[in-house]
């Protein structure tokens, strides 16, 4: 098969990393790509907005399946113009991309279909979001309601900060059109995990849990980001939670989306809180995870293609996953000044001696090579560059190797977390 996979992250890095791999790839195109993807497909200088031009690549290509990896173009519908094309895609139809293209359209369909949520308003206008702020009282959650690249969530500690965050919203438009409309919702306790499970629009095959770590800083301090790291598998998903979270969130969404007229095909990635009560559903994304998937990838012992093949094809039902038993962990390096304004084309070295330690693997995000001097290099495009990933027996040796990893490489323009895992290190130290 002929096989594209669209985008340009670690995400994309990662399955292509992973898809690279199956007998049944003759050929792997990524548009558009990045300097780490260019090791192991074709790279095209289509962007992953440009939906026509998406669409003509893959014509021109003669490609038979196409993987979309992050959400702007699922929500603009590529998966549904290049199902009128004749060509097999990997995603859901605009309609079901709902679920993660408009926060108010998702937290009404958890409402129909009984789906445990947190208490909820959603609003266009600035003065009813803050009355029912001043009514509800803090901490409380204000949430932009479209796509804002994983940053358009404020967990707000006083009703004067969940005040501030609306004009920030919806009076400035810091996310630009995403915050048109708001969502603001009860603050929940508990710790979070991220849930996957492929979906062929009647049946989901659950994937595996992994946690990540939002904030910019350690000990989870500063703004949110779009994912400084995350493993897998996480301790707070066993497999007694693993079936609830099936039961009470994935299996209700499949069927509800089919009784609504818009069967879900692709990845469904729930954003979950392990509260006092069981799994409420935080949010809904429509695709894999970044820096999940990392993880997810690094973990899959299986041919990823025929399942994401067997999704789209409806036969999913007596489809099974084997997956290793170790931990991976990874790390995201990112630009310095992220996630405000990243700098861009700062050099990066150290890339072979990190990749040469045992069990280590750099996916590349926001990099491109350049000629500087005379020579090509990898240089930083983006705000989180690289995912510096390993796997390991346990927690802690996976985090070992991958800060190893981290500090192999060469980058005084980039930072990260250090201390990615630090929930999952602490439980194994009280064992």
């Amino acid at each position: 098969m002929r096989v594209l996979v669209v985008g340009s992250g670690g995400r994309e890095h990662a399955l292509c990393w992973a898809l690279s791999a199956s007998p049944l790839c003759d050929a792997l195109f990524c548009a558009p790509g990045n300097a780490g993807i260019a090791e192991v497909a074709t790279c095209l200088p289509t962007s992953a907005e440009d939906i026509a031009g998406l669409v003509a690549l893959a014509k021109t290509e003669k490609i038979d399946f196409v993987v979309v990896g992050p959400e702007g173009p699922l929500v603009a519908g590529l998966v549904d113009k290049l199902k009128d094309a004749g060509i097999k895609a990997f995603g859901p139809s605009a309609q079901a991309a709902r679920l993660e293209g408009s926060k108010g359209f998702m937290k009404d369909f958890f409402a129909r279909h009984k789906i445990p949520t947190a208490a909820y308003g959603r609003f266009s206008e600035a003065g009813l979001a803050k009355a029912f702020i001043t009514e509800k009282g803090a901490p409380i959650v204000v949430k932009a309601d479209g796509l804002a690249a994983g940053k358009g969530v404020i967990l707000c500690q006083s009703v004067a900060e969940a005040h501030a965050a609306i004009d920030s919203i919806m009076t400035e438009k810091t996310f630009g059109a995403a915050g048109n409309e708001v969502v603001v919702e009860e603050f929940l306790v508990g710790e979070e995990a991220s849930f996957f499970a492929i979906v062929d629009g009647a049946s989901a095959l659950p994937l595996a849990a992994a946690q990540d770590h939002k904030a910019v800083g350690d000990g989870d301090t500063g703004p949110n980001t779009g994912g400084m790291g995350a493993y897998s598998p996480t301790p707070v998903v066993d497999e007694a939670m693993q079936a609830r979270i099936m039961d009470e969130i994935i299996l209700p969404t499949v069927r509800g989306m089919a009784q609504e007229g818009s069967p879900f095909i692709g990845v469904l990635f729930a954003g979950v809180m392990i509260t006092k009560d069981g799994p409420k559903t935080l949010e809904f994304n429509v695709r894999f995870g970044d820096p999940e998937c990392e993880v997810l990838m690094k973990r899959l012992k299986s041919d990823l293609l025929p399942a994401l093949i067997a999704a789209v094809d409806g036969q999913l039902k007596n489809f099974d996953l084997r997956w290793h038993d170790e931990t991976a962990l990874t790390v995201i390096m990112a630009a310095n000044g992220y996630p405000g304004t990243p700098q861009k084309g700062t050099v990066i070295g150290g890339l072979d001696a990190a990749a040469a330690i045992e069990n280590v693997t750099v996916f590349h995000a926001g990099t491109k090579t350049e000629e500087r001097d005379g020579k090509s290099v990898v240089v930083a495009n983006g705000g989180r560059v690289l995912a510096v990933t390993a796997i390991g027996k346990d927690v802690r040796e996976a985090q070992t190797r991958a800060y190893q990893g981290v500090d192999a490489i060469k980058w005084p323009g980039g930072f990260c977390r250090r201390d990615i895992g630090w929930r999952a290190v602490a439980r194994e130290q009280k064992r």
